[in-house]
């Protein structure tokens, strides 16, 4: 998976996080924040696995491990940004 994989899975994570998120509507959370937090989610588990040699075999931990790592990402910022 190259760079526009990681842009591309970090897109889908923020879009589908942020509108299945429960607490969407109460929440300051933007769409472009969710989607920013699922891009650079992504973009920093491919470069830490890359650095510790995690994915050394390709793509077999690459995706699922950038996936979680940007769903965390995006729930973080869906549960930090609550409004009060």
């Amino acid at each position: 998976m190259g760079w526009s994989g990681i842009v591309v899975v970090g897109v889908a994570v923020g879009l589908a996080g942020w509108w299945l998120h429960p607490l969407r509507r109460r929440s300051g959370a933007r769409l472009w924040m969710a989607i920013l937090a699922g891009v650079l989610g992504a973009a920093l588990a491919r470069m830490a696995g890359n650095v510790t040699t995690l994915f050394h075999d390709g793509d077999t931990l690459e995706w699922p491990v950038c996936t979680a790592v940007a769903l965390a990402a995006v729930a973080a910022v869906g549960m930090l940004s609550r409004r009060r």
